[in-house]
């Protein structure tokens, strides 16, 4: 009798967790959210907003980030960019081209695109792009969690071959040690 009740439980358990899951993803991915990046002490510093839509199956989203705000304007290797200040500066770049702005529950690379930066001492001069930051992007209970990896924003110098597919696929990125980053983290909430 007990092995029965027991079976019935797990049986209509598992359904109750796979909603539970599901719903999580949905809500993660609908309305408006706040971006923050977050420091090793885990203090967040909201750097935009993303806005989530739905369209026939497909989920859209328009980023913005608040460059007005607490970014600040350098000029580094002829290139205006929009940087963030603490024990060393992260400076956004965008995304350069073409893409269709579409995520899904268990793809969010495209939006990982437009969540490039680029990380450099203060001390240094000019920006050294094969210093750059992808967020590496997951749902993790209704939230959108990121932990920088290591790209070279070189490879965005020119267009890539296929501008349907997003170039730094995981085979492009390295771990970076988390421990030397003054904002290794990324929330989407």
């Amino acid at each position: 009798m007990h092995t029965i009740t027991s079976l019935v439980y797990r049986i209509l358990l598992i359904p109750a967790l796979i909603a539970s899951a599901v719903a999580a993803y949905a809500d993660a991915l609908d309305g408006n959210k706040s971006v923050f990046l977050i420091d090793k002490k885990g203090e967040a510093t909201q750097v935009g907003t993303v806005a989530f839509s739905s369209d026939g199956g497909v989920i859209h989203y328009q980023l913005k980030m608040d460059h007005h705000g607490k970014f600040k304007d350098y000029f580094l290797s002829m290139k205006e960019m929009k940087c963030l200040e603490g024990p060393e500066l992260m400076c956004h770049l965008s995304y350069p081209y073409q893409q269709p702005h579409t995520v899904s529950a268990d793809d969010l690379s495209w939006l990982s695109h437009d969540l490039l930066f680029m990380f450099k001492q203060p001390t240094e001069f000019g920006a050294n792009f094969w210093n750059g930051v992808y967020y590496d992007l997951t749902v993790e209970d209704g939230v959108i969690k990121g932990t920088a990896q290591a790209v070279d924003l070189n490879r965005l110098a020119s267009p890539p071959a296929d501008l349907t597919v997003p170039p730094f696929a995981e085979a492009d990125r390295d771990e970076l040690e988390i421990t030397n980053r003054w904002l290794p983290y990324l929330e989407i909430r």
